[in-house]
Order: C-alpha cells, then sequence, then structure tokens
C-alpha cells in the first residue's frame, strides 16, 4: 500500500493506493500544524487512513509539501521580455511561487528587492547558448559580492543561462560560497523554451535545502519524506492525465493562492516564425498569490471589482465576508449562507485565474501587450481541486461549470465543449507522488477518480 500526502499551507491530505492494482482505499484530512510540528497533522490524518486499510498492511509514504510557503523563488536574467521570463515560466512549472524577477544589470533596488522578497533559491539565466555572456557573467559577480556582505543572499543557484559561460560563472559563485547546480539553458535558442532540466534541478534543490531549512519539523524523518513541491506534483499529475485525454486544464483553489495548470497541443504556428522570443510553455502553471479563499480572500473582491464581475450591491458585504476568511484561515463555514459566500468567493477566483492564465503576462508594465496567452478552445477535460470544490457537492460542480463556460466576457477563447470534473478524492496529487516511479498506477488511478464530469 502506498500513502501520498500533501502537507499543504491549510490542510494536510493522505490517500492510501494499492501499490497492485490503483484502488484508492481511502482518503483522509487533517489541519496541517504548522504552529507545532508539520507531523503531526500528517501522522493525525495517516492514523485516519491507514485504520480503513486491511489488516497488516504494510505501507510506503510519499510527501510533498507546500507548508510555509512552499518553494519561493528569485528569478535573475538579462531581460525582462527574453531569458528572465523564460525562467520565470521555468520556475513555475517546478512548483515555485516567483517572489521577485531582476533583470538587466543588477543595481543596488535589485539587491533590496532580492533582500526584502526573501527567496529559498535563485534561478539565474541570461543569454542564449553561444550567445553574448556579459550580462550573465556580471550578474554572477554581483551576487557573490552581495552574499559576502548580506547573509540572505547566500542562497542555492539553480544556473539555467548560456552553456558557454556556466563554467565560469559556476566558479565565481562557488568561490563566494554559494551553492550551484549548472543545467542546461531555459533559452537555448530565441523561441525555444526548455523548463525541464530546470525543473527538476530546482526541485532537487528543493529539497535539499528548503525543507530542512523552513523548520517545519523537530523530526529529521520529515525532510527524508518529501519527494517534491505540492504544485510540481500536481503538475506531474496532470501531465499524466493529459496523455490519455489531451489537452486539459485544472483549477486549483487554495487558501492561500489560486494555481492554473494547462497541458496543451504545440501548435505549429507559434513555433514558427511567429514563436514567442520566450518561448511557449505549452505544459503550464501560474500562480495567483492574491486569490486565495482564506489568508488573501480580500484580493479576491478587489479583482472581481477590477474585472468587473461583481453584481450591484454586492462588494461591500463579500469584502467584509472576505476579511473574516483572511483574518481566521481555519475556519469552516457553518451556515448555508456562508458556504454560498465560499462558492461565490471560489467562482470569482476561478474566473479571474483562467482570464489571467489564457490571456497572458503583461511583461515590462501596466501599458505593455499581453504576452504568453493560451488559445483554451480545444482543450476537452477541466478539473477542479481544491477544499470548497471537492466538499460541496452539485453547487460546487455548477459553479466550476458557470466560471470555465460561463465568462464571454473574459477576452480569450473559452473551451468549447469541455468536460468538467472535480477532484473530490484528492488524486492528481497523488498521481504526481506515484508518477516518477508508479507511472501505471498513476495513470489507473486518475483513470478511476477523474473519468466523471459534474
Amino acid at each position: 500500500m502506498i500513502v501520498c500526502a500533501d502537507v499543504g499551507s491549510t490542510y494536510t491530505k493522505v490517500a492510501a493506493v494499492d501499490a497492485e492494482t490503483g484502488r484508492l482505499y481511502g482518503t483522509a484530512a487533517h489541519r496541517t500544524t504548522i504552529d507545532t510540528d508539520v507531523l503531526d497533522g500528517l501522522d493525525a490524518a495517516r492514523e485516519r487512513v491507514e485504520a480503513e486499510l486491511p489488516s497488516g498492511a504494510s505501507t510506503e509514504l510519499l510527501v510533498c509539501s507546500s507548508a510555509g510557503g512552499g518553494l519561493r523563488l528569485g528569478v535573475i536574467g538579462n531581460e525582462p521580455l527574453v531569458t528572465a521570463t523564460a525562467a520565470h515560466r521555468a520556475g513555475l512549472s517546478a512548483g515555485a511561487r516567483v517572489v521577485a524577477i531582476i533583470s538587466g544589470y543588477i543595481e543596488t533596488e535589485a539587491i533590496r528587492k532580492l533582500t526584502t522578497t526573501a527567496p529559498d533559491i535563485l534561478l539565474l539565466a541570461g543569454g542564449t547558448d553561444g550567445g553574448d555572456a556579459t550580462v550573465l557573467i556580471e550578474h554572477a559577480h554581483t551576487l557573490a559580492a552581495a552574499s559576502a556582505s548580506d547573509e540572505r543572499l547566500r542562497l542555492p543557484v539553480v544556473l539555467a543561462g548560456n552553456t558557454a559561460a556556466a563554467t565560469e560563472v559556476t566558479a565565481i559563485l562557488t568561490k563566494a560560497g554559494l551553492h550551484v547546480t549548472a543545467v542546461d539553458n531555459v533559452l537555448p535558442r530565441i523561441g525555444q523554451l526548455n523548463p525541464a532540466p530546470a525543473r527538476i534541478a530546482l526541485r532537487e534543490a528543493f529539497l535539499k535545502h528548503v525543507i530542512a531549512g523552513k523548520h517545519l519539523s523537530d523530526r529529521e524523518s520529515f525532510a527524508a519524506l518529501v519527494r517534491s513541491a505540492t504544485p510540481d506534483a500536481v503538475l506531474s499529475g496532470v501531465e499524466v492525465l493529459a496523455e490519455s485525454h489531451g489537452d486539459l486544464v485544472v483549477v486549483d483553489v487554495g487558501g492561500a493562492t489560486t494555481d492554473v495548470y494547462s497541458v496543451l497541443t504545440p501548435d505549429a504556428e507559434l513555433s514558427g516564425p511567429r514563436r514567442e522570443v520566450a518561448g511557449t510553455a505549452w505544459r503550464s502553471r501560474t500562480v495567483e498569490g492574491d486569490l486565495g479563499l482564506r489568508h488573501t480572500a480580500p484580493g479576491i473582491v478587489a479583482a472581481a471589482e477590477t474585472e468587473a464581475l461583481l453584481e450591484p450591491g454586492e462588494a461591500e458585504p463579500l469584502r467584509e465576508a472576505a476579511a473574516r476568511r483572511a483574518e481566521a484561515p481555519s475556519w469552516l463555514p457553518d451556515t448555508a449562507a456562508e458556504i454560498a459566500v465560499d462558492l461565490r468567493l471560489t467562482r470569482l477566483a476561478i474566473t479571474i485565474a483562467l482570464r489571467r492564465h489564457a490571456r497572458g503576462e503583461r511583461l515590462g508594465g501596466p501599458q505593455a501587450p499581453l504576452r504568453g496567452g493560451k488559445d483554451l478552445r480545444q482543450v476537452s477535460y477541466v478539473i477542479g481541486s481544491g477544499g470548497v470544490l471537492r466538499n460541496h457537492g452539485a453547487a460546487a460542480g455548477e459553479a466550476l461549470r458557470q466560471a470555465v463556460c460561463g465568462d464571454t466576457a473574459g477576452g480569450y477563447p473559452l473551451p468549447e465543449n469541455p468536460v468538467t470534473v472535480i477532484d473530490t478524492s484528492y488524486v492528481l496529487g497523488a498521481a504526481g507522488l506515484l508518477a516518477h516511479h508508479h507511472p501505471d498506477l498513476a495513470a489507473t488511478l486518475l483513470d478511476r477518480h477523474l473519468s466523471h464530469s459534474v
């Protein structure tokens, strides 16, 4: 038996999977005990699910985690529209929350931004392979000097820039005492995005340097148990599902963020002369840090007002309800009226997150054109995930359908005729944990539990 666990920012969820058949034996959840020791909550959830297993069954435990803020990443690149953007997209695919993006020559203000945003890891990119390495090498010297004077910048570095300069850059940073992992360029040529090597290196750095460093548990076993950041595991599960279901989108509404994942069939036209200089991420993730149902609930209301999504007279009571949720993130609704508010906030969060994911990014300022948008017309599957969607049955299914298929004013091509599914048993994260060593089990698990529409 394999027990897959996600130690989330608010709740710890576990799922027990038969290692022979891929059958889901049971699931359980417990509040994440970030205030004491995260293994307390994990142990409690695990005990509940293991009580449902056959007597004497042995278990293997696989864990992903986003507790304590997950993986906080600082990105440094040459140009904001090219290598910095490519690195940003690679970081998101690795399950990171990108807290700082620096481009061009690093001035004092940029160093201050890195220290105040407190990333766990730096992703250093710059230049295409064989191109001018001047800025990348200058970045290495600047980081080396800054880390010597400020221990907050003595961070592990994943180097994914011009491979011709990798040896020199690695030597500069290593001499300064920084741990460096050099991998293939995230942008080897203009328009060719290559996120996989950086994604793998960031995952390994997260496990080696971040999990233990966050002091989430006094027991050393926690660091040994964690296999990846939660969003990285979910994207791996999404990729497995896409192998059998084609183009799809997942919207995961959490307490602190709403994440959107998409796996799309590459468009030959967009891979040719019209391609984006920073490359197109056909397997991508966006993170909306202002659209959580608890910690950042007021951000949902503010964004909904900006997007003109609220009904007349709705803003003020919704603002008050969102503020109460932000003040007590562990609170659960106890009346039909409060459940309705949660579902309204959920629908708004999904609508806004999908708009942002599909319309793309305004790189270079608020007046810059949108870039990196997604055409979702061929998406055949849309999966909703998150506690509110899992716990409220038909009403949650209707909120998901309305948000996905009814947003005709969103400014992006909607899915034309998608099947909508809610991950009620939290199998996407479990499948992602299984995907590396047990890919057939992962596929079977997803087929069993995400094949029925809502």
